[in-house]
């Protein structure tokens, strides 16, 4: 069972308002409507948002377009007036904003003052980064943005292990970002953001989980979260996948080949409590569409609001309830699945 980490808990409950529950009741609510019409039916707006700061990355891992550089859309950075937009729209709604999807965010030169701006609206703010970026300048500044939630990836505890997923990455230099950011919380006598080392299980790093929470408990980290790895070849296997079963998506068949472990169910929570919206200005469904192949709106055309209910959004939504076997992005997900890791104490 995942830990409940009462501070961290409690700040997110603080911001929350009378507005963003009854917008969340209204979104639970559809959706089970629509699980028992077996028809799309959508109240409110979407309780989390994800925008997304850049496609760039200063990494080149295996299993990321990011890393690979084989985006097809266009590449760049969100642009701030462009974000307090939609801010500025949706957040009397919004439970909580990622500020990720592809890309490392701090290359983002405005980044941190975007977090500022949501962080006075109100809303609880995550962001997910590769550690590479935590001078102490920006360890500082992080803290002064009201970042709720820091994750950071660290994929091995030693460099030779972590280089085989974090390509061209500096082990030492994440640990110094952590421990930077870990002395500004203290310096500033701030309560945010909790900070996570997020532990991407893999083959070639399963054997340190042990020796990552210690790290966790010596630096100071919040919480050691481990995640389950999305690989895109992996019908007949794949040298990423886990060899102890608990940490993998995937199963192997009796025929040898190999198959994601969730059945794969027509609905989707995503699809009603959640949206993502890339640099520059398109809606896609989930985190699964990295190359937005999947184009729902486009804020440069219209207002967030107008597209969460147009009939492209509906018809996706109506799509997905018919039989999700039929899109692509959906074949790889664990969408309702037990498959993601509990989270664990870093102390």
């Amino acid at each position: 069972m995942a830990r409940i980490y009462s501070k961290d808990l409690l700040n997110f409950l603080r911001k929350q308002r009378p507005g963003r529950l009854w917008n969340a009741l209204k979104v639970w609510s559809s959706y089970h409507l629509t699980r028992l019409l077996r028809r799309p039916v959508v109240w409110g707006l979407p309780i989390t948002l994800s925008i997304e700061p850049t496609t760039a990355c200063n990494l080149r891992c295996p299993e990321c377009p990011s890393g690979l550089r084989a985006f097809s859309r266009p590449t760049g950075n969100l642009k701030t007036d462009f974000f307090r937009k939609t801010i500025d729209e949706v957040a009397s709604r919004l439970m909580y904003l990622i500020f990720y999807f592809q890309g490392e965010p701090y290359i983002n030169p405005n980044f941190l003052d975007m977090v500022k701006y949501a962080s006075e609206k109100g809303v609880y703010t995550i962001t997910s980064t590769n550690g590479h970026f935590l001078n102490d300048e920006n360890a500082r500044e992080t803290i002064e943005s009201g970042l709720d939630r820091l994750i950071i990836s660290i994929d091995g505890t030693t460099q030779e292990v972590y280089e085989q997923y974090r390509k061209e990455g500096k082990l030492e230099s994440v640990l110094q970002g952590a421990r930077n950011v870990v002395k500004w919380k203290k310096k500033l006598n701030s309560a945010t953001p909790h900070i996570i080392f997020q532990f991407l299980v893999v083959r070639p790093n399963e054997h340190q989980i042990d020796d990552a929470r210690a790290l966790a408990q010596e630096i100071g980290v919040d919480e050691l979260k481990l995640k389950s790895a999305q690989v895109y070849d992996y019908e007949n296997g794949n040298p990423l996948i886990p060899e102890n079963e608990k940490y993998a998506r995937y199963a192997q068949q009796a025929d040898g080949s190999w198959q994601v472990k969730n059945k794969l169910l027509n609905h989707c929570w995503k699809l009603w409590h959640a949206s993502v919206i890339t640099w520059d200005g398109l809606i896609v469904p989930c985190c699964f569409d990295k190359d937005a192949q999947h184009q729902l709106g486009d804020l440069k055309q219209g207002s967030f609001k107008s597209q969460w209910h147009s009939d492209a959004y509906m018809g996706f939504r109506r799509m997905l309830l018919e039989g999700r076997d039929k899109i692509d992005i959906c074949t790889n997900c664990t969408e309702g699945c037990k498959v993601h890791l509990n989270a664990t104490s870093a102390g």
